[in-house]
């Protein structure tokens, strides 16, 4: 033994002392030690003596409250807790009492945890796994999860995940406590082994028979050291060494290969708590399901009204009798009169200007009689509201100046006079008892904005039903169909600089149908905007479900947090871990929502109700689902991730 060599760890007057509350007990009381590289020492001490908290010091499990910790010449007492888990990466190897693998993890997972923290590629982490357990004997027993393993078995799992990033120091707190002598022979063994192999080998042990394996013995003691002797070990050197592989040097740290360890992590938590997953899942899936419904059925309702309004044309203005501020104008104000769209006619951008008269005609033929809107309008009406005939013709400039009793009627007129099969053209009908002739079939507009049937309508000349339907010249309105659509705002200044000019007062109202369906647009998108805003409340129900079993499951999972953070995971990996895991949740709950909310819309359009179906509303719901794992995900992941790896180690 080379006494003058610079020791791998030496304490300098090392304590430790927890605190609760007010309350402050020392457990350690200025502890001095040092060890050389490739040693093989005992601590011994009684329940209660700091030796455990000695060895979590020395593992950098855990920090001394005063004092210098030197490990290979580099002082690591004031390091953070992600530069202490580096050196438990790279440096330490704990082999525990109980083992501590991980129940959902067959031998080489297990063994593997270091190297997914260290960066190792994959490839080169299993090929490196089962090298070591072949080594340690288990070459058999690689796919074995550790509920299929013998305790001395788990224990040489255990050791081999010690070994994998090189373990050039291992540390084993009461490694055979739990096994038959059998067992713990040969676990002990195995420790002469690594030693010999130039592994620094630290035992903690209450039993003296299992200090005198080591070199050299440290006995504690109410927090100190009171004596340091030889053991009757064979010491380095020991020709049965262990045939290890080399440590891999390659290694490959990066974004993606974290998250990809992290999604196969957090899809072996999921299968392990099936049950409860469903029903996290179920929540989310509600959520998503509802805001891809309600959207596709809202942005359905909307180009319904939207289609509806643009059939009635959206390059019109309707100009209605009464005074700008009479809330309900009609046809009984007496303002308008055919005169006034004669001379609109004539404006600029005015490709026609319509006149129309009108009220509820009963109309018979034979024994039917039916009651209807009749409108009495001047030969360009179809032109000004695009609206085609279906049959037949409507009436000429010409029998507008005649006064023909001629009428156009809408289908569902001509299906409540006529049977199924008779032509209705060339057939007279009675309105208010004055013969009129069928001449024309006006083609199927179906309903208004507002739920009435455009159908429901029958159209005269508008001398005819002035002098023989009405008894009135004054107009219900005049319909104005413009040639530039973006020039409507001055089209309408001038009909009104014209009107006024004509009336002496401004005793009409002027509607812009493209203003009207921009506020059928606006109002249905803040409909739709409604219906969503309600569907995405489940989702955030289904948010605060997940962020509740994510903290259930840190509480559940506190120990295998602690055997990550021993065997080098870093605070960024245990949040990306459970980080994951929450959003994986809410991605797959995303995806089946998605299909549900859409086979939802499909069904509803079945039964009657218009569904549009866009990637958008897809992509926004799903998207939500995301951010909803990474927002209620958040919490529970930053306290697994900040959990002090000695108490997390000694969790039940």
């Amino acid at each position: 033994m080379s006494l003058a060599a610079e020791p791998l760890i030496e304490l300098d007057g090392v304590t430790k002392t927890y605190r609760r509350g007010t309350l402050a007990v020392e457990v350690l009381h200025g502890v001095s030690l040092a060890i050389r590289k490739g040693a093989f020492i005992a601590i011994m001490g009684a329940s209660g003596s700091g030796k455990t908290t000695l060895m979590n010091i020395l593992g950098c499990l855990d920090r001394p409250t005063s004092g210098r910790y030197r490990l290979g010449g580099r002082d690591i007492s004031n390091l953070d807790r992600d530069e202490l888990a580096l050196l438990r990466r790279d440096t330490f190897g704990f082999i525990f009492q109980q083992y501590n693998l991980l129940a959902t993890a067959d031998a080489v997972e297990n063994v593997e945890i270091p190297a997914v923290y260290a960066g190792l590629g994959k490839s080169q982490r299993q090929t490196r796994a089962r090298a070591i357990l072949a080594s340690l004997g288990l070459g058999d027993r690689l796919d074995h999860r550790p509920h299929q393993l013998s305790g001395g078995q788990q224990q040489r799992v255990s050791i081999a995940r010690a070994l994998m990033n090189g373990g050039a120091i291992i540390l084993a707190d009461e490694p055979t406590g739990a096994l038959d002598s059998t067992s713990g022979r040969e676990v002990l063994a195995l420790l002469h082994q690594l030693n010999a192999n130039g592994h620094t080998i630290i035992l903690i042990t209450h039993d003296p028979r299992i200090a005198a394996e080591a070199s050299e013995i440290v006995t504690l003691a109410d927090g100190v050291v009171v004596s340091r002797t030889e053991g009757g070990g064979p010491g380095t050197g020991d020709p049965g060494a262990i045939a290890l592989p080399p440590p891999d040097p390659q290694r490959s740290v990066g974004a993606f290969t974290d998250v990809a360890e992290a999604v196969k992590m957090a899809l072996r938590s999921l299968r392990a708590n099936l049950f409860r997953s469903v029903l996290t899942l179920l929540g989310i899936v509600i959520g998503v399901g509802s805001v891809v419904a309600m959207l596709a059925l809202g942005d359905g309702a909307k180009q319904e009204v939207l289609a509806r309004i643009q059939a009635m044309g959206t390059n019109l203005l309707l100009i209605r009798p009464g005074a700008p501020n009479l809330r309900f104008a009609s046809g009984s104000v007496a303002t308008l009169v055919p005169d006034d769209a004669l001379e609109i006619a004539r404006l600029e951008n005015v490709r026609t200007a319509v006149p129309e008269m009108g009220g509820a005609v009963t109309i018979r033929t034979g024994n039917a009689d039916y009651q209807t809107v009749t409108t009495a309008t001047s030969a360009d009406y179809p032109l000004a509201r695009d609206w085609p005939m279906a049959r037949g013709i409507f009436f000429t400039p010409d029998e507008v100046k005649s006064y023909v009793p001629v009428v156009a009627l809408g289908q569902t007129v001509v299906d409540n006079l006529f049977p199924r099969g008779v032509d209705p053209i060339g057939r007279y009908v009675l309105m208010n008892n004055v013969p009129f002739q069928v001449i024309g079939v006006m083609g199927i507009k179906g309903a208004t904005p507002f739920g009435s049937d455009m159908d429901d309508a029958a159209f005269v000349p508008l001398t005819t039903g002035s002098l023989r339907l009405f008894g009135q010249r004054h107009l219900r309105s005049i319909t104005v169909q413009v040639e530039d659509v973006s020039a409507i705002p001055d089209t309408q200044d001038r009909i009104t600089q014209l009107l006024i000019a004509r009336h002496r007062t401004q005793d009409f109202q002027i509607r812009n149908m493209a203003a009207i369906l921009d506020t059928a647009t606006q109002t249905q998108n803040t409909m739709t905007l409604l219906l969503g805003s309600i569907a995405a409340i489940s989702l955030v129900v289904g948010g605060i479900g997940v962020m509740n079993i994510m903290l259930v499951s840190v509480t559940e999972r506190t120990r295998e947090i602690g055997i990550r953070m021993a065997t080098g995971a870093r605070t960024v990996n245990i949040l990306l871990q459970f980080l994951t895991e929450a959003m994986v949740v809410c991605a797959i709950g995303g995806v089946l929502g998605v299909a549900g909310g859409l086979a939802t819309a499909l069904m509803a359009e079945r039964f009657g109700q218009t569904a549009l179906f866009s990637l958008p509303p897809v992509l926004l719901a799903f998207g939500c689902a995301f951010a909803t794992g990474l927002l209620f995900g958040y919490m529970p992941a930053r306290k697994a991730a900040h959990l002090d790896p000695v108490i997390a180690l000694s969790a039940e």
